[in-house]
């Protein structure tokens, strides 16, 4: 299962359960479905392989750096990998890799940014907040070797 935090306005944060951060929703969030309703409507159809962009509305919160790698990463198309220095030449800060992995790893709403197509520049998979096999799931996914999201395994 994977946390939604959300104001009901926007998404601020997808969690993975095996996440290092906390999963836990604090004592003053408010559970609603509803909220959520667009989110999880196409996160389905995401898993389904019937939505290759989110529209959803987010509102990541993170440093100014932060927000301009996370733009960059939401032009990555779907089914594309692209390396830490492929963002960091997009953003006009071609010595810039190391910065942009740890705001990649910084993330807070994966998936629907997708960090997930960021690769080592030797192809490597790198971290993922969700686990490399999260990770390698969803490229998997991407680029139509998978049918079902392997719910069993969650």
């Amino acid at each position: 299962q994977l946390l939604l935090v959300g104001d009901g306005q926007c998404v601020h944060k997808i969690v993975f359960p095996q996440e290092r951060r906390s999963a836990q929703p604090d004592a003053n969030w408010a559970c609603s479905a509803q909220v959520f309703d667009t989110l999880v409507n196409e996160l389905d159809a995401y898993f389904e392989g019937k939505l290759q962009q989110f529209t959803v509305p987010v509102s990541p919160r993170g440093t100014e750096f932060q927000q301009i790698v996370w733009d960059a990463l939401r032009s990555v198309e779907y089914g594309s990998t692209c390396s830490y220095r492929d963002i960091a030449a997009a953003i006009g800060k071609p010595t810039a890799s190391r910065a942009v992995g740890s705001a990649n790893g910084a993330n807070p709403i994966p998936i629907v940014i997708p960090c997930h197509r960021v690769i080592g520049s030797n192809g490597t998979l790198t971290g993922f907040a969700g686990g490399l096999h999260s990770k390698h799931w969803l490229l998997s996914h991407e680029a139509g070797e998978l049918s079902l999201f392997p719910f069993d395994q969650w």
